[in-house]
């Protein structure tokens, strides 16, 4: 009988009706993504209980108020580590200052970090890449970098697609 832990796995959520999700693994790598929306905030709460199951450890999300309370409560009732953070904390850590500028460039620049995030993790590719999960990829590499699962980031810039 294998009484090992079970490695830790982290979800990053870009909080909203319309949210990001990536799973980030003990290596620091991302394993997986994407978007999803909720038509009510009611649909929200189930999701969330059910994804935070899957063998999640820890919880980075971004945002308040109403969007992020489910994932909250959820992660409250499961008993994981989580961080709560607004954009400027990832975007002062992995975006360059000419990038943090105003939310619409540090949107822009969040497509090519995170694209290059999922070819340096050897994540599948995607057809297209939404801002929301654009933005979650980015605050998981932020959370696996403040929970030390990665002693720096990755060298993204020569990776990201010109």
């Amino acid at each position: 009988m294998d009484d090992a832990a079970p490695s830790p796995r982290l979800l990053a959520v870009d909080a909203g009706l319309r949210c990001g999700l990536a799973w980030y693994g003990a290596d620091g790598r991302l394993q997986r993504y994407r978007s999803t929306h909720f038509p009510r905030r009611r649909d929200l709460h189930a999701v969330a209980w059910r994804l935070l199951g899957d063998g999640v450890t820890h919880l980075v999300i971004e945002g308040g108020g109403g969007p992020a309370d489910p994932w909250l409560k959820a992660a409250a009732r499961r008993d994981l580590r989580v961080r709560q953070i607004g954009a400027e904390a990832w975007r002062a850590a992995l975006l360059l200052d000419r990038e943090q500028r105003s939310g619409s460039r540090a949107k822009a620049a969040a497509d090519p970090l995170a694209r290059a995030i999922i070819e340096w993790s050897g994540a599948p590719r995607p057809t297209t890449l939404r801002h929301d999960v654009a933005e979650a990829i980015l605050v998981g590499l932020w959370g696996v970098l403040d929970l030390g699962w990665l002693p720096a980031p990755p060298p993204l810039r020569g990776l990201a697609p010109g």
